[in-house]
This record gives structure tokens, C-alpha cells and sequence, in this order.
């Protein structure tokens, strides 16, 4: 049985556990989907292999914390205000196998 695996979601690599939940960026699939993300390496007690197979479901979509982006150039009289909020989805990964 795998300990831990690395995943890549999203142009993104992450290392996760079963039962692990993690934020990603948002992925195209509704709350409840399984999917089968693309995994690069798993480890176990005798060492790291390639490959094997990862389980995971979308638990929901969720917006990131606000950022507040402030411009401002000095002597110009000019300004720029603007707020951004990353789309995200909550995964929980269910099984990871070898």
C-alpha cells in the first residue's frame, strides 16, 4: 500500500496522502465527481516507483481569499484599485494504490 503520491493537477504537482483534503485550482467537473489525476511518483516503506493510480473526489467549488492590487505612480496623479479572488475546488483524495 502506497504512503504518499505525487500528483499533477492543473499544470500543478502536489504530494498527497489517502484521505488527504487539498485546494487546487478550480477543475472542470461538478461536486461529488471522481477523478483520476495524473500521477508522476507514489512511495511506500521500500521506496519510490513510478506510476500507479490515485482516486480523488471534487468536494466543492470555493473562491480563494481577495487580493487588493494597488498601483500608484508618484508626481503623476494617478491611481489603479483592483481586487481579484481565485476560482478553487476542494479535493479529497480517496485511494492510492501502486
Amino acid at each position: 500500500m502506497a504512503q504518499y503520491a505525487v500528483i499533477a493537477l492543473g499544470g500543478k504537482q502536489y504530494r498527497v496522502r489517502e484521505g488527504e483534503r487539498i485546494v487546487v485550482d478550480r477543475i472542470a467537473a461538478e461536486p461529488g465527481e471522481s477523478i483520476s489525476p495524473k500521477v508522476i511518483a507514489t512511495g511506500t516503506a521500500d521506496g519510490i516507483t513510478d506510476g500507479g493510480n490515485v482516486t480523488a473526489e471534487i468536494e466543492e467549488h470555493v473562491l480563494g481569499p481577495k487580493i487588493t492590487v494597488f498601483t500608484y505612480r508618484a508626481k503623476k496623479d494617478s491611481k489603479r484599485k483592483m481586487g481579484h479572488r481565485s476560482r478553487l475546488s476542494r479535493v479529497r483524495i480517496t485511494g492510492i494504490g501502486v
